[in-house]
């Protein structure tokens, strides 16, 4: 019962290393996820070594693959908590709005805005750029603001200029 309990163990923490590493590597973060590559890949080794060296005890081969699985849920959960990057939210609302541009600008937010037309109409257009850590908060006051309002979210690949860009830098927004 021992060894089945270090197999469940090891692989939960091998594949939330893994994990981690997988999205600090697509993040940009290369230094840091080879640092975390390195402590993964001993675990692995140690892990399956124990799996390998008693696969006739059946238990031993669940415990990996479960494992397996809880460790993908716990690095996908510490991933929500890093909330590395940023986010790019398109909103569009059902009239033209100017007060949302406003609001939001004065909460922090980088916004660029126009006016679009859409098949029933007029419509404000916003780009919305924030740290992803905030990007909950800035759905609910979007919702507040306007709640038909129609959003749309991706991750940049590249950002570049702006004075919203110097000013996360600098530490200035969302004081």
């Amino acid at each position: 019962m021992t060894m089945v309990l270090i197999i469940f163990a090891i692989n939960i923490v091998y594949v939330t290393f893994f994990t981690v590493r997988m999205i600090l590597t697509l993040k940009g973060y290369r230094y840091i996820a080879a640092a975390v590559s390195m402590v993964e890949v001993v675990i692995y080794v140690v892990g399956l070594g124990l799996v390998l060296d008693n696969l006739n005890e059946i238990q031993n081969i669940i415990a990996y693959a479960v494992g397996y699985g809880i460790g993908v849920i716990i690095g996908s959960k510490i991933e929500e908590k890093l909330a590395l990057g940023y986010i790019t939210v398109n909103v569009i609302t059902a009239d033209i709005d100017y007060e949302m541009p406003k609001l939001l600008r004065e909460k922090g937010y980088g916004v660029t805005d126009w006016s679009a037309n859409g098949l029933e109409g007029r419509r404000s257009s916003l780009q919305i750029l924030t740290p992803r850590k905030d990007e909950l908060k800035l759905y609910d006051t979007i919702k507040q603001l306007d709640p038909k309002a129609f959003i749309i979210a991706y991750e940049p690949k590249t950002i570049h200029g702006g004075f919203w860009v110097k000013s996360v830098r600098k530490g200035n927004l969302f004081k």
